[in-house]
């Protein structure tokens, strides 16, 4: 750990060379700017990964369908966005015995999971074994395996096949196997899933990592030890072990659930935290930061694109203009007639590549005419405006205003109990978002009965 009069910074385990670490793979750093409050609260930091883009955090982490970010190419990632991270399931890629995506030629330093997704080499790569948000699976896990959802159907994936992919598919970033319930657990239920995760874990760190695995066969990727989202004395034997065996050979956290932040052990401060979260609202997103996340994922984003709504909010939130009433829209429907001769930009002043070369009317029109342009337009459009909330996230941290700023636009303070609230919150909810993408689902000929009754289309007698 080293201090300066105006930095803190705190590197990962893996770059210290102690005899007692030195089996710890120095696949990552991750730094802490400024203030390093060690739990719920909102901190900056950067994570660096040799060779790779730096990732400034807090941040989002795209989410992938088969490896590609939904509606946009490589190139266009690469050309025309500032994206500099991705999450990937494993289980969008082993619908076969014997999957295509292991037997992708690549040099020893390339990543054969980059390379059959055509990702950037210098690109970080998050691999999972499930996507995220992942559909529930009605097989349950076993003691050595989760079920996954391919798309041929259900099956099991053990644990070893897991790290095995592992060794073949040589990602940046590796999120440990968790067992996850699809509801509310009941407390055996919970009991076995701090048992499978911890075992899990400790299989992964002594097969990846551990003293009798050769030098030139641990992977170079960094490992992020998952916590489940249940009370810490659920798992506190697992905690425990994290903060005191596993501590030397982890490199980050994966946490499915804000509230467990909280059961961060202080001696486990410095490391990176990877929030697994559906946040409905940028709201959301504020709150989980607050509470010491640094990557977020924000499924939102995505949900917004593929409905046709162009999103419209910033951090801090701008002063009110003259003749503002009411609550700014977080988004915009593309989908209104009110569009078809707009010819200005989707937001005024943006950057993107989408409202500079093109405007409202033009989009409107694509959209009507099902033209694919259109969600890639409004997608590039929508991940720099999630880009351009984490940079002003980032600042209003660093300037020491980050709650100020909060209150200021995105909460409802008030004076007391019962008491009017101190002023208005600055932009309103995505319902309206989430209303047009249901419906815009169209029944298909195999919906069954409560399917055409929710569209219209009949009525239970």
């Amino acid at each position: 750990m080293r201090f300066s009069a105006d930095k803190v910074e705190i590197c990962n385990i893996a770059s210290v060379t102690t005899s007692a670490m030195e089996a710890t793979p120095p696949a990552m750093s991750f730094s802490l700017l400024g203030s390093a409050a060690p739990v719920l609260a909102p901190r900056v930091g950067r994570l660096s990964l040799p060779g790779r883009k730096t990732i400034s955090t807090p941040h989002h982490v795209p989410l992938t369908s088969r490896g590609t970010v939904p509606h946009i190419a490589h190139d266009v990632i690469r050309d025309h966005t500032a994206i500099n991270s991705l999450y990937v399931g494993l289980e969008d890629f082993i619908e076969k015995k014997s999957p295509a995506v292991y037997k992708t030629p690549a040099a020893a330093h390339e990543s054969p999971l980059k390379k059959f997704t055509c990702v950037a080499e210098d690109m970080p790569l998050i691999l999972g074994p499930r996507r995220f948000p992942a559909i529930p699976c009605p097989p349950a896990n076993t003691t050595s395996s989760i079920a996954l959802l391919t798309s041929v159907g259900f099956r099991q994936l053990p644990s070893s096949e897991y790290l095995e992919a592992v060794r073949n598919l040589r990602p940046d970033i590796i999120v440990g196997m968790a067992d996850l319930a699809n509801k509310e657990p009941g407390n055996k239920r919970r009991a076995k899933m701090v048992d499978r995760t911890h075992a899990w874990t400790t299989e992964a760190l002594e097969k990846l990592y551990g003293d009798s695995v050769p030098e030139e066969a641990k992977p170079k990727a960094a490992f992020f030890a998952p916590i489940l989202p249940l009370d810490n004395a659920q798992q506190s034997l697992y905690l425990e072990d994290l903060e005191s065996d596993f501590q030397w050979d982890i490199s980050g956290l994966a946490l499915y659930h804000s509230a467990s932040l909280e059961f961060v052990p202080e001696s486990l401060s410095n490391l990176p935290r990877l929030l697994f979260s559906e946040p409905e609202t940028p709201h959301n997103v504020l709150r989980e930061i607050s509470l010491g996340a640094d990557l977020l994922t924000t499924p939102f984003v995505g949900e917004s694109s593929d409905a046709g709504i162009v999103l419209e909010f910033a951090f801090p939130a701008p002063a009110p203009k003259e003749g503002d009433v009411g609550l700014r829209p977080l988004g915009v429907d593309m989908w209104s007639s009110e569009h078809a001769t707009d010819t200005s930009p989707l937001t005024e002043g943006c950057q993107c590549y989408s409202c500079k070369n093109y405007h409202r009317a033009y989009i409107h029109h694509l959209l009507m005419a099902k033209e694919m342009t259109a969600w890639a337009l409004i997608q590039m459009h929508n991940f720099h405006v999630m880009d351009l909330f984490f940079a002003g996230v980032r600042e209003s941290i660093q300037r020491g205003t980050y709650e100020d700023d909060v209150l200021r636009g995105y909460q409802l303070p008030a004076n007391g109990s019962n008491q009017p609230l101190r002023m208005p919150k600055a932009y309103g909810q995505l319902n309206q978002a989430k209303q047009k993408f249901t419906e815009s689902q169209i029944a298909t000929p195999d919906t069954d009965a409560s399917g055409l009754e929710e569209h219209g289309f009949a009525k239970k007698v």
